[in-house]
């Protein structure tokens, strides 16, 4: 009986946790593990960051604009944008600062504030990109090392190979190939995740600076109209 106790202990299977698995695959889960917790925060992040942008908008904004543009209060209209903190407002209020001069300056005004804004967006989303690229490429280098490894651990052994002997190499060559792809997949829906949230939101700013344009077209006829009738009552 105990005999039997002592043969069924022997060939129960060893378990092996989580954080063993890991440090198995050697010293290249390191930079795995530091990219994996940059790309969290980054995701993050610029997440907050441009939802933040997108729900700061409201149906009201563009038509408070005109209104006030239309009335001639243009300082009103700076400062209603300076409250909104979006990087629509922003690029808005330097169209209306801009507001008298030739329409392709008021254009360009706006363009170069909206490049500024996209690009404030997708800071962080290039890391994102390296690592969805890099990461796998780290766990690749890691099944190079560990098949070498064990190739070594086998010639170290001569004729007397045991898997036991190959274990070591093997567990660094599988588990860091499984440690790339587990961060540098949700790296790259991440990153195109963010990517089409900020493509949406550029879209958004194209549509505000039509209907600026819009606005700012209307004004100078307005103002054409009004000239025309001053001149024509003097007559």
């Amino acid at each position: 009986m105990i005999l039997l106790q002592a043969a069924q202990a022997a060939a129960k299977p060893e378990t092996v946790g989580l954080g063993s698995l890991i440090l198995s695959g050697g010293w290249l889960m390191i930079p795995l593990a530091l990219l994996s917790a940059i790309t969290i925060f980054i995701f993050f992040e610029r997440f907050w960051i441009i939802r933040q942008a997108s729900g700061k908008m409201d149906a009201s904004f563009m038509a408070k604009i005109r209104d006030l543009v239309y009335e001639g209060k243009i300082e009103q209209a700076v400062q209603y944008c300076r409250s909104r903190r979006s990087p629509v407002a922003r690029m808005i209020e330097k169209g209306v600062m801009n507001i008298g001069r030739p329409k392709a300056d008021i254009r360009a005004a706006i363009e170069n504030v909206a490049n500024l804004e996209v690009s404030r967006l997708e800071s962080g989303l290039p890391f994102l990109a390296t690592t969805a690229g890099g990461a796998p490429m780290i766990g690749f280098l890691g099944t190079v090392l560990g098949m070498v490894q064990a190739f070594m651990d086998m010639a170290a052994a001569g004729g007397s190979v045991d898997l036991s002997i190959l274990a070591s190499g093997m567990y660094t060559a599988m588990i860091t190939t499984v440690g790339g792809l587990v961060v540098g997949i949700p790296a790259y829906f991440g990153y195109n995740f963010l990517v089409a949230r900020i493509e949406k939101l550029v879209f958004q700013m194209e549509a505000n600076t039509i209907a600026f344009m819009d606005i700012v077209t209307a004004k100078e006829q307005q103002l054409t109209v009004g000239s025309g009738q001053h001149f024509g009552g003097g007559r």
